[in-house]
């Protein structure tokens, strides 16, 4: 079973909080009535649902669309870059 602590009760008292923590309980974090964290103990699965790692917001790498310009040699995309005052490294 979860319980709510609200912040200022962690604030005002963490190592409390942290020992209700590794005595097994699961304790949502709250700010104003809204939860904002949940401490689980060590090893436990906790109650929230997770979501999975996304690298890119944008997007996968597979969605982009063929680059259909000249192929560019590495000495050229330099010349060009350091044109626009960047450089490869």
């Amino acid at each position: 079973m979860t319980r709510s602590v609200p912040i200022r009760e962690l604030n005002q008292d963490t190592a409390g909080v942290i020992a209700r923590v590794e005595a097994g309980e699961t304790i949502t974090i709250t700010r104003n009535g809204r939860p904002i964290a949940t401490l689980v103990p060590q090893g436990a699965e906790a109650d929230i649902p997770t979501y999975p790692f996304r690298t890119d917001p944008m997007g996968e790498l597979d969605d982009l669309p063929v680059f259909q310009g000249p192929d560019l040699s590495d000495d050229e995309i330099e010349d060009t870059l350091s044109g626009m005052g960047g450089s490869v490294d």
